[in-house]
This record gives structure tokens, C-alpha cells and sequence, in this order.
């Protein structure tokens, strides 16, 4: 599993973690099932605090990304299709969204925003 950490932006470090494992799950980098790296481990390798992996790996469960089984650690939940594709539709939708605002801002007129995205489309 690579993680990167970047101190620079205004994303808190578990924020960066909890992005980078969903996008590992989302591309199938990361399978149901893989085990990942304890707390303590992950926390030593990004040479971060323990309790900021803790406060990761909560978020990711609460998301339903990974489970956690006393004893054995944490692994990448099983896919949920539902969830996944919820997600995924999120995502779009946030990226739409800043497409929309920089037309706006550029003063691209709402056909040409139109004919860029049918064109993307179109090669699907």
C-alpha cells in the first residue's frame, strides 16, 4: 500500500490517507480482503502519530471501506456495489461541479461546457 503525505495544502494528514486507501479500493489496487498495515506499523512508516492512522482507519470503517477484526488487524472490506457506485457518483458529481464553477468563472458558455463533455463522452 504507498502513501504519500504532503505537509503543504490544507488536507489534515488522516484526510490524505483515508483519500489515498479509497482510491487504491475504488481502482482495484487494493482487493476485498488485503490485509493492511497496523496502526503502529503505518504511523511508523509516514513517521506520523499513532493516533492520527487511528483516526484514518476509523473513518475508512465507519465508510465501510475496511473492517477491522480484533486481534488480526485491518483489511479492505468486501465490495459493497451500492456503495461503490455511490461513491464513484459523488466523486463525479464533485469534479462536474468544478468544471462548472471555472466555466462560470472564464465565462464559457453553458454549450460549449455541453459540447466538451459530449465530446469526453463520446470517447468512452
Amino acid at each position: 500500500m504507498d502513501i504519500i503525505i504532503s505537509n503543504a495544502g490544507g488536507t489534515p494528514i488522516y484526510g490524505q490517507i483515508v483519500t489515498q486507501v479509497k482510491n487504491q479500493i475504488l481502482s482495484g489496487a487494493l482487493s476485498a480482503g488485503d490485509a493492511l498495515p497496523s496502526i503502529r506499523t503505518l504511523a511508523r512508516e509516514l513517521r506520523i502519530s499513532v493516533i492520527t492512522t487511528k483516526r484514518a482507519y476509523e473513518e475508512l470503517e465507519r465508510d465501510g471501506f475496511i473492517e477491522t477484526v480484533a486481534g488480526k488487524g485491518s483489511f479492505v472490506a468486501a465490495k459493497n456495489t451500492d456503495f461503490l457506485r455511490e461513491e464513484a457518483l459523488r466523486r463525479i458529481e464533485a469534479a462536474l461541479q468544478e468544471a462548472v464553477d471555472l466555466a462560470r468563472r472564464s465565462g464559457v458558455p453553458v454549450q460549449e461546457v455541453h459540447g466538451m463533455l459530449n465530446l469526453l463522452l463520446e470517447e468512452l
